[in-house]
């Protein structure tokens, strides 16, 4: 379909909760197909509605082995595993930097197929960290809020001083 500009930070956009899709359209599949499009070109392993301007709650991953890209409409954990793990995480609204979050190792995660079908997902690891990381995006909890504010300030610099004209 095709690659759209991608929200870059500090946009206000990145921080406002996306809104439920409803019923599934063409239109939210050519949407998908276009989130699918932008994540490669970017490139990245997940991305999110609202990345590309749009504030409705679909994600698309594609993560090595996975047989394409996969899209999830209205995602939502459903439960958390007790146990936490550590990833190094970023954005493909904030290339160039990365910084370790910590986060629940398992989740069960409720969503929407593109024929609108309901399904339940559980994942570990690396999966897991993707689905927390894109529905934070969703509910407007942007990656970097997860650090502590010096780390957070750090990075932001950081990030500023990549891309600084």
């Amino acid at each position: 379909m095709a690659v759209r500009p991608i929200v870059r930070f500090p946009d206000p956009r990145l921080r406002r909760k996306a809104e439920p899709v409803g019923e599934v359209t063409d239109e939210i599949r050519d949407l998908a197909r276009d989130l699918a499009d932008t994540m490669a070109a970017a490139p990245g392993v997940g991305i999110t509605a609202p990345h590309v301007g749009v504030l409705l709650r679909v994600m698309v991953i594609r993560l090595e082995g996975d047989p394409g890209p996969l899209t999830y409409i209205d995602p939502e954990i459903v439960w958390f595993s007790p146990e936490r793990s550590r990833q190094s995480e970023g954005s493909v609204s904030m290339p160039g930097v990365i910084d370790e979050i910590e986060r629940p190792a398992r989740v069960r995660m409720r969503y929407r197929d593109l024929d609108g079908t309901s399904r339940e997902e559980e994942a570990e690891g690396f999966r897991a960290i993707c689905y927390q990381h894109e529905i934070d995006q969703l509910d407007g909890i942007f990656w970097i809020d997860r650090l502590s504010r010096l780390k957070r300030d750090r990075l932001i610099r950081r990030f500023e001083k990549l891309h600084r004209p």
